[in-house]
């Protein structure tokens, strides 16, 4: 078991990323290709901000050998960072090198194919592979693959491929299941997390005898081993850790108060829903008491339909009620004819009868029914 400084620190991965031959090894292993060659390029970018979060750039020029024998220049864009960023940025830093002069194949018609290695200190949604490649092809309108002509400068020079490495994720998953460990797990297990100190998490605690008989692993690891010891490197390194503490405070602050946002957020969809069953229950009984309306209008309807049938009965019954009176006053007139009549006849009829005639020779005098000269004596 040995003690190395981590290469997570910003400060740690520079300084062994100097190194030529180590670089030579971990670009060799990411883009599994035979990197003869590597130069650190003169323009390096270390976003030092206190304000946000640190991305660390650097730029490499590689010489590769083909299977074939032949070679060929790639441009390496490497950025690294502890905590998640807007993908803005590594976007402008790309934007950086397509801009570049310096980039330009001789000739200046076309680019130096480029490759952009990510290192990141977080996991990228749910992507649980720990690393990633990410791979430009070609395709005709009806979706074929189109391989011949390929690779072209001219293509090359306008796209590039990706190696997104999640370092959390970086916990033996990369074995090829034959031939024991990968050569990139080898390379990449000096950045794995898990092996941090208890106590000190600049530092990693690893086992040298997962690397012996490698060389070149060899050398990463006294290096690295040397960055430990270097007072220079640890100062740095405090710096940079109590810049990292004051971001991952604000991200403590952040997260609790998206935590409490949540919560109230849960609250608030939990009142929602209550109001929206409230309104459902209210639009029911307002929906309720519109057909009762309805019915009680469609009721004051009929009433009043039935009051003007009334009406016009009454309005009937009046008028016959004013015939009827207009046929009780003839009637009256009538029998008081008769009874004046009557009364006549009865005063007659007792002259008559004063006068000594009989009943048959009254009523034969009078023109009368001798019944009704005998009722009225009676």
């Amino acid at each position: 078991m040995i003690t190395v400084a981590n290469p997570i620190y910003d400060v740690v991965f520079k300084y062994l990323m100097e190194d030529k031959r180590i670089a030579r090894t971990i670009l060799s292993a990411l883009l599994k290709e035979d990197i003869i060659e590597v130069e650190m390029r003169p323009h390096e970018y270390v976003n030092d901000k206190r304000d946000s979060v640190s991305i660390l750039r650097i730029d490499f020029g590689a010489r590769v050998r083909q299977a074939d024998g032949s070679e060929h220049l790639i441009l390496i864009e490497l950025q690294k960072t502890w905590l998640e960023t807007e993908t803005l940025r590594f976007r402008q830093y790309l934007g950086v090198q397509y801009d570049n002069p310096d980039n330009m194949l001789e000739g200046g018609v076309n680019a130096l194919p480029m490759v952009a290695v990510y290192l990141l200190g977080h996991q990228v949604g749910d992507i649980d592979e720990p690393v990633l490649y990410v791979k430009h092809e070609s395709y005709d309108y009806n979706g074929k693959l189109v391989t011949k002509g390929l690779p072209n400068p001219f293509v090359d020079s306008l796209t590039h491929d990706s190696i997104i490495v999640q370092i959390p994720l970086l916990r033996g998953k990369l074995s090829d299941g034959q031939h024991g460990h990968s050569r990139l797990e080898k390379v990449l297990s000096i950045f794995d997390q898990s092996n941090k100190d208890g106590q000190n998490r600049k530092v990693l605690n690893i086992d040298d005898s997962f690397y012996s008989g490698d060389a070149d692993m060899e050398h990463i690891v006294q290096r690295l081993a040397m960055a430990a010891g270097d007072s220079k490197l640890r100062q740095d390194m405090n710096i940079e850790e109590e810049f990292i503490s004051v971001i991952e405070r604000r991200d403590t602050e952040i997260l609790h108060r998206d935590y409490e946002l949540a919560k109230q957020k849960v609250i608030l969809d939990k009142q929602k829903v209550i109001l929206d069953e409230q309104k459902v229950i209210l639009d029911e009984q307002k929906s309720q008491i519109d057909e009762q309306k309805s019915q009680i209008d469609e009721q004051k309807s009929q009433i009043d339909e039935q009051k003007v049938i009334l009406d016009e009965q009454k309005s009937q019954i009046d008028e016959q009620k004013v015939i009827l009176n207009e046929q009780k006053v003839i009637l009256d007139e009538q029998r008081s004819q008769i009874e004046q009549k009557d009364a006549s006849l009865k005063k007659s009829i007792q002259l008559l009868r004063s006068a000594n005639l009989s009943v048959e020779d009254i009523a034969s005098s009078l023109g009368m029914d001798i019944n009704e000269v005998r009722l009225l004596i009676e």
